[in-house]
């Protein structure tokens, strides 16, 4: 029986071809009984961009381009498995402040673009191994990877909190908003996902307290 297993994994092979023009092409062979092959060559390009177009969809923000919720909660999972290995991170959570009353006065289309503004903006801030998410409606969430000291949290909540009080300038419109930022840091603070993002959420509303656009 085994033989036969083999035999027909043999029989039966496929493999995927990315071409130079771009286009993908899926190629299936089967051996045929006289000692022939016949092999399908099959164009999958818009079926593969289809599926890597709904994943992205699925994962990012649309208005931002930003990863999501669900996206950032799989990232935030994956640090916390490196912090159980030694490596410690920092997860940032903030909101805008004044924003609202961007909405109301000036009309969602002219927040939807400060919003997206200050998704390019954070950007900027980050290192490559760093991820920034949008995770509602002008909430925010950056997780710092290996950090090596807490004052580097600090120094990125610092710049976090520059850019977003720096002016936007939207249809002639001079708005300035601000934010403050709470830090959790794993594994000193905890190694549960849920509980990072309570602590980072209290330390935000601290923050918010006691001064504004402070950390």
């Amino acid at each position: 029986i085994q033989d036969a297993m083999a035999d027909a994994r043999v029989k039966e092979s496929g493999f995927i071809k990315h071409l130079p023009d771009g286009r993908i092409i899926a190629v299936s062979q089967q051996a045929m009984s006289d000692g022939g092959w016949v092999a399908v060559h099959e164009d999958v390009t818009e079926r593969r961009q289809t599926e890597a177009r709904i994943s992205y969809l699925a994962r990012h923000d649309q208005l931002t381009g930003l990863p999501n919720r669900v996206y950032f909660h799989e990232q935030l999972e994956e640090a916390i498995r490196h912090a159980k290995r030694g490596k410690a991170f920092a997860v940032l959570c903030f909101d805008l402040d004044r924003f609202k009353a961007v909405n109301d006065t000036l009309g969602h289309p002219v927040g939807d673009a400060v919003l997206s503004l200050v998704g390019e903006r954070l950007k900027t801030c980050i290192w490559p191994n760093d991820w920034v998410a949008r995770v509602g409606g002008d909430e925010f969430a950056i997780i710092q990877n290996q950090i090596e000291r807490p004052e580097d949290s600090c120094d990125l909540a610092a710049r976090v909190i520059e850019i977003i009080s720096t002016p936007f300038i939207i249809n002639d419109h001079h708005i300035v908003i601000g934010t403050s930022v709470g830090i959790a840091l794993s594994p000193s603070d905890g190694v549960d996902s849920e509980l990072l993002l309570k602590k980072a959420d209290l330390a935000m509303y601290r923050a918010k307290t006691g001064c504004r656009g402070s950390y």
